[in-house]
């Protein structure tokens, strides 16, 4: 299974923003030190923000911080969340139509329950227990002065 971008780039920012819960970043910041282009973190901010995730504070003194909430969020329930829904497997030919096979395919029901048993294993597991290892706050983010 692989994550799409979008999941990564709001993982990557809650990683960030988590092991530094008492600084406020702009996204600028954000976009540089987890090596990000900046359109791509803005709307992971924005979208995390709307989860309330972050707090955002607009202006010349303003940025991102990661709230409690963002913090005691699941890990699998964000990626539930970010997950495109699409199927793992194309069940259609190159013309559009049905595959021939789909009747008695038992491929695609096994791929979805593995996509939940996935998602499952990081239920439990949230953005503060990821950002809890203190060489994160060195590691692999630069930190700016």
């Amino acid at each position: 299974m692989k994550l799409n971008a979008f999941a990564d780039v709001c993982l990557r920012t809650l990683m960030l923003l988590g092991s530094r819960v008492e600084t406020q970043l702009t996204t600028r910041e954000i976009a540089e030190q987890i090596d990000i282009p900046y359109n791509h973190v803005s709307k992971a901010v924005l979208d995390l923000r709307n989860a309330g995730a972050l707090e955002v504070t607009r202006g010349r003194l303003g940025g991102s911080r990661i709230t409690e909430a963002g913090l005691d969020l699941s890990v699998g329930a964000l990626l539930r969340r970010l997950d495109g829904h699409q199927d793992l497997v194309d069940c259609v030919t190159a013309d559009g139509r049905s595959c021939p096979l789909l009747a008695g395919c038992r491929l695609r029901s096994a791929l979805s329950r593995a996509r939940q048993a996935f998602y499952a294993e990081l239920d439990p597991l949230t953005v503060r227990e990821l950002t809890s290892n203190p060489a994160l706050v060195r590691l692999p983010f630069p930190l700016f002065s």
